[in-house]
């Protein structure tokens, strides 16, 4: 972990920012052509592809029938696993349907002389979610993915996972979910799309993957909605000399622990408070740390401690990087949220830990990465609902707007637009 000194100093021009924000620019080109090959091979081939990709990629070998998990599986799961674990998923899943049964949207209409304008809420038909499998299976993730779908309403709800383990399955018991399949990959996402002989089509595909799906993703938009193509994991801590250092060193070790590629960040006032943090996180979290590899190479690519003048400087940073993840730990938090334009979820105080948000608070945790919370927010119910415009217009209101439509269309040079207004005066 670096400590960069930013006071005085401009942030668009500092070296470390700018790395981080660029940190999500690979290079795909070495990627593309394998995964436009995969997702051709399963709209041509189906099942036969994806027999095929889970035997090379997961060493697995299935049959057509296996393609489906049955549903005893999931029931005998959520059976078998650890009473806490059990008990802790069910508190999950109901503290973020309560958290998102907020954000139902309904359908309104507007009327006026002669009309009648509106809006219907629709909520999308098929939805697909994808789950990684093996050892990085996240049963946090299917409930974060699952709860919004199902609060929005749709009604056949899929899900892929390769080698889903009982705490995956378990958790989808839990959301209702009664179809998973059990493929992974870039394959998976293809045949979601496009569909197979044992995989539904679906028309929305959600959930994290390797860039093997997250290009997949990028490939099948079109024929699919898709929620986002998540980047790696990133946490920035904006903290004053109040803050205790070892809490906000658990906070940042939270990400560093994800991958090599996700970012740790403190932006601090306090000089002394980031050589604590440093100090704590090298000599004493990652002394036998399980993830310790992986959380020391994400500390030495992407993990800085910056030092500002004040928490307006410190502010100006966050808002610069737009994190995924946002902690502000003052004296005063309350005091910085007004300020804050780009976060995907900010936590307020020093109780307000990270990992809280990722399990059991009730916000989403698929939050948008690589500077996207500039112009893009957690998944949501909105996620899983479509909106159309209803028009109704009789006689009365059709004379109080012909002539302003008729002189648009002859701006634009639109004659048959024109025309569609003239023929109901003159016939």
């Amino acid at each position: 972990m670096k400590i960069v000194d930013l006071r005085g100093k401009l942030i668009e021009e500092n070296e470390a920012l700018n790395k981080l924000v660029r940190r999500s620019e690979i290079e795909v080109e070495q990627f593309e052509a394998s995964v436009k090959e995969i997702i051709k091979n399963v709209k041509e081939r189906g099942d036969e592809a994806l027999i095929e990709y889970t035997e090379k990629f997961d060493k697995v070998k299935l049959t057509p029938e296996e393609l489906i998990v049955p549903f005893k599986e999931l029931e005998k799961a959520y059976e078998e696993i650890e009473e806490d674990v059990r008990w802790s998923l069910e508190i999950a899943a109901e503290r973020v349907r309560k958290f998102h049964e907020a954000q139902i949207e309904k359908s309104y209409f507007l009327e006026e002389e002669g009309m009648i304008l509106g809006q219907k809420v629709i909520p999308i038909e098929k939805a697909g979610l994808y789950v990684p499998g093996g050892k990085a299976a996240y049963p946090s993730s299917v409930i974060m993915n699952a709860i919004p779908a199902v609060v929005a309403g749709v009604k056949k709800i899929v899900m892929c996972s390769p080698n889903p383990n009982k705490y995956t399955l378990a958790a989808a018991f839990i959301c209702g979910i009664e179809t998973i399949y059990r493929i992974g990959g870039a394959q998976a996402i293809a045949a979601m799309a496009f569909g197979t002989e044992t995989v539904e089509k679906v028309d929305k595909i959600v959930g994290p993957g390797n860039i093997f799906v997250a290009l997949a993703k990028k490939n099948v938009y079109g024929a699919v909605d898709i929620d986002s193509i998540a980047g790696p994991s990133e946490i920035l801590v904006i903290a004053d000399e109040t803050a205790n250092p070892k809490w906000v060193a658990a906070d940042l070790l939270s990400q560093a622990e994800h991958d090599e590629l996700a970012a740790a960040i403190l932006v601090t006032t306090s000089e002394e408070l980031a050589k604590k943090v440093k100090d704590i996180l090298y000599n004493e979290f990652l002394v036998n740390f399980s993830r310790g590899s992986i959380a020391k190479k994400s500390l030495e690519n992407y993990g800085y401690a910056f030092i500002v003048d004040n928490l307006e400087e410190a502010v100006k940073v966050s808002n610069y990087i737009a994190p995924e993840h946002l902690e502000i730990v003052t004296k005063n938090p309350w005091d910085l949220l007004e300020e804050i334009k780009h976060a995907g979820a900010i936590f307020l105080g020093e109780y307000s830990t990270e990992p809280l948000g990722d399990y059991v608070l009730g916000p989403n945790h698929v939050l948008p990465t690589g500077r996207a919370a500039r112009f893009s927010s957690p998944l949501g119910v909105y996620d899983f609902i479509k909106r159309s415009s209803v028009i109704y217009v009789n006689k009365k209101g059709f004379d109080r707007v012909k002539k302003y439509a008729k002189t648009l269309a002859t701006a634009e040079g639109l004659e048959a637009h024109r025309l569609g207004v003239e023929v109901r005066e003159k016939y």
